[in-house]
């Protein structure tokens, strides 16, 4: 049995939310109820999932933008499909031009750091492809928000605070300006039950919908970009925009426990939840989940994973091993025997921060989508193209100065993306969406939500509600303040160095949906966001 009706064991003020006409899952409330608006007007999943996607732009843009990327797994009539619309970097930049500039790495902020948004091509391409309404009926929830203003929820207005005490040391200069303007107009962020309101968002969004996309990558809205660019000496220009086309991938999997687990190839990281979860299938999990021997294992299957995925994961255009080759048993047995009773140490890069919004949907004719889109760090770059309301991304500030490095910058090319979605499957049968959202933290809350659920017999609520543990880089390992005192012990009597985080924001947020063979939904959101289900 894959999930237990029962909340097991941790019950939160949440319960599994069941369902049978549809369901949208998401960590802001209004957002969630955008996309069930949709579902009811008569749209399918994927409407849902834009309307939702487009609503999270506004009512959380502490996590993701119109400026953002967008990956999406979709099962639709039977068949499930993989969207990429992660942006390449601009054509005119380049490690020489940067290090001529003075720089030894990316910049967090500013101009540098942007590539080219994919965010605004994956609604139109969705909504092309597989969807029932108009993408301008999709958007026109999240267009009301922005007119008319929405009250910011409490794990909302946090995040907004700290966004913004950070930016206010840390961005200076002109171009700085119209971020302060659209997001502290009154000289600070708003707080709990404040009312926000961006009507250039509004406007942005409206054109987005009726010109399908266009008016961003080739007219006017891509005109203020390409302006607002070189007026700031960044290097994204209108060319780089109008040549951009998302890219349909078929998702790739492994079978665990015999569950099928599906993420996307890279230049995305799924690639590095799939490796986690098939060396931890070659060990033997304790019954108890609470046990040290259960996190112990689950953490050092992670550190193999990210060692591996920092090694090999770019543009698969630049990738030299095939994910077939890291996918392998074999591989993965090997791998697995070099996890010992004593914490072992990978030696990658250090694991930063990240803000990222996560979605399902699932609709009453079987159709399903996990999607996820992101803005990669808070707000993004600090940059707001003005007057339209677009916080644009700063994804370039994963790639490396290192011309050796398999990540190097350069021209076109797609950086290490850490946004995945990810899909649980048993034979042809396909359950449903699930995905954990916060930059490094996301393969590490796929693998326990993953593990939770089919190890454990958790049912969705209670596989997020389970308290979680992040690895940072070596032996040092961060956990909530729920895990158990004892378990804490024995991992630090293990060789890890453990500390509990009061900060139950970077252990990530998660959603699931999943169906059963009868048809009914079930959903888990997740507790440390202002999260809701939405459904009928």
């Amino acid at each position: 049995m894959l999930f237990s009706a029962h909340d097991y064991p941790y019950p939160s003020r949440r319960t599994t939310v069941y369902a049978k006409q549809g369901m949208v899952a998401t960590s802001q409330y209004l957002a969630a109820q955008a996309g069930l608006t949709i579902l009811q007007k008569g749209g399918n999943a994927v409407d849902a999932a834009i309307a939702t996607a487009a609503a999270l732009t506004v009512v959380e843009p502490t996590s993701n933008g119109i400026g953002s990327d967008a990956f999406a797994i979709i099962y639709i009539n039977s068949k499930l499909h993989g969207l990429n619309a992660s942006g390449p970097a601009p054509r005119g930049i380049s490690i020489e031009a940067l290090k001529n500039g003075g720089y030894e790495a990316i910049p967090r902020f500013g101009w540098l750091p942007v590539t080219v948004p994919g965010t605004p091509k994956a609604w139109a391409a969705l909504s092309k492809r597989f969807g029932k309404l108009p993408l301008e009926v999709c958007l026109e929830p999240a267009i009301a928000y922005a007119k008319e203003g929405y009250p910011l929820s409490p794990v909302l207005a946090e995040g907004w605070r700290r966004a913004h005490s950070i930016y206010e040391k840390m961005l200076h200069g002109d171009a700085f300006f119209h971020w302060f303007d659209t997001f502290a107009p009154h000289g600070r962020a708003p707080g709990i039950g404040e009312i926000w309101r961006s009507p250039d968002h509004a406007k942005t969004l409206q054109s987005i919908g009726a010109s399908m996309a266009d008016d961003f990558y080739l007219g006017e809205l891509a005109e203020k970009i390409d302006r607002f660019s070189r007026e700031n000496d960044g290097f994204l220009r209108k060319e780089d925009l109008s040549s951009y086309e998302v890219e349909w991938v078929d998702p790739i999997r492994v079978r665990y426990r015999g569950y099928n687990v599906w993420e996307l190839p890279p230049n995305g990281q799924g690639l590095v939840a799939l490796l986690g979860l098939n060396v931890l299938n070659q060990l033997e999990l304790p019954d108890e989940r609470e046990s040290a021997d259960s996190y112990h294992k689950q953490i050092e299957a992670i550190k193999l994973a990210f060692s591996d995925g920092f090694a090999h994961i770019t543009d698969p255009t630049w990738m030299k091993a095939k994910v077939e080759q890291l996918l392998s048993i074999d591989y993965a047995k090997s791998r697995s025997q070099e996890i010992h009773e004593i914490a072992g140490e990978p030696r990658p890069g250090r694991l930063p921060g990240g803000g990222t919004v996560y979605l399902a949907t699932a609709d009453s004719e079987g159709n399903m989508v996990s999607y996820i889109q992101s803005n990669y760090m808070g707000f993004g770059s600090g940059l707001v193209v003005p007057g339209t309301g677009i916080a644009l991304q700063n994804r370039g500030y994963t790639f490396s100065l290192d011309a050796s490095h398999i990540n190097a910058l350069a021209p076109g090319k797609r950086t290490y993306h850490t946004i995945i979605p990810g899909f649980l499957g048993q034979g042809e049968q396909m359950i449903g969406p699930f995905g954990v959202m916060g930059g490094y933290m996301q393969p590490q809350g796929h693998l326990q939500v993953v593990s939770n659920m089919i190890d454990y017999h958790m049912n969705p609520q209670s596989a997020l509600d389970a308290p979680r543990w992040q690895w940072i880089e070596g032996k040092k390992v961060h956990v909530e303040r729920d895990v158990p005192e004892h378990i804490v012990k024995a991992l630090q009597a293990r060789g890890h160095e453990v500390q509990i985080s009061a900060d139950r924001g970077e252990f990530g947020r998660g959603q699931i949906i999943l169906r059963d063979r009868q048809g009914v939904l079930m959903g888990g959101t997740e507790p440390r966001a202002d999260s809701a289900i939405a459904a009928y």
